[in-house]
């Protein structure tokens, strides 16, 4: 395993610069970044300490830094030392810029303003939480998407994850034998979408489970067969009342995520890059 340095550093949350580096990574195998975090930097001040941290652990730096003067100070120590400096906004936003015949404003954290969309997704999140695991089924209406499905099929961080992007999300969980709460039989304007897993799979993870649960003894709960029987009448049941089925097997939550969001997008007649 090769392990360099990897510095990455934000004027804001360190969110996009993150998410680029981890990406990228995921494309190489057998090497390993010893990874610095250097989140909200915004003064030549904050640029020195981060230069401080550059000297002592030399290695590449990623930045998302819109601010001329804070950005120059860390450029200029970069080259001084040798050390590969990225600017990831760059090509994007000099196309933008060119395209649009618009001056970019280099201000740092406008994307997360406390602004309509702010509030959007605080509001998402808060309904999310409330309406978890089948609560509050009586306002279920006022969803956006409802998750349905069996036991260990993520539904709940699979909702929080799309709350984070403005959308009400609920879920509920299908146990073998409760009929459905006639709220969710009867439900109109959200989309509910299935989930469901491969059923090996599923019965690992709840053995795993179990385990965790302190629980030795093998129950129904966690059995292949009855596992299996469990997710043949979930898929009856989606197929039954007509809702789209999103298999998480070998998806990520990121991934199952983007997929219900298209679905919505669809559903809603939106494009999807409004979602």
């Amino acid at each position: 395993m090769t392990s360099f340095h990897l510095h990455l550093v934000s004027d804001a949350t360190g969110e996009t610069v993150a998410s680029v580096a981890r990406a990228c990574m995921a494309q190489f195998e057998g090497v390993h970044p010893i990874q610095h975090n250097w989140w909200l930097v915004r003064t030549q001040a904050q640029a020195e300490r981060v230069i401080a941290g550059i000297e002592e652990h030399p290695g590449i730096v990623l930045f998302t830094v819109v601010d001329g003067g804070v950005r120059g100070v860390l450029e200029e120590a970069c080259r001084h030392l040798k050390v590969p400096c990225i600017p990831l906004l760059d090509p994007a936003m000099a196309a933008l810029a060119g395209h649009l015949g618009v001056e970019m404003q280099h201000k740092p954290g406008r994307q997360y303003q406390l602004d309509a969309e702010y509030f959007r997704r605080i509001d998402a999140m808060q309904f999310t939480l409330a309406h978890d695991d089948g609560q509050l089924m009586e306002d279920i209406e006022d969803a956006d998407i409802v998750l349905v499905g069996v036991s260990r099929t993520s539904k709940t961080p699979t909702c929080m994850y799309i709350a984070n992007r403005g959308l009400k999300c609920a879920n509920y969980p299908l146990v073998p034998g409760v009929p459905l709460p006639p709220q969710l039989e009867a439900v109109k304007a959200p989309l509910v979408i299935g989930l469901t897993k491969d059923p090996k799979s599923l019965s690992e993870i709840r053995r795993a489970r179990l385990r965790l649960l302190n629980e030795r003894e093998e129950t129904e709960y966690a059995q292949f067969e009855k596992v299996k029987e469990e997710v043949q009448q979930a898929r009856r049941l989606f197929s039954r009342h007509g809702w789209p089925v999103v298999d998480v097997t070998r998806r990520s939550i990121e991934e199952a995520s983007a997929t219900i969001i298209q679905l919505y997008a669809q559903h809603a007649g939106l494009e999807s890059s409004s979602s």
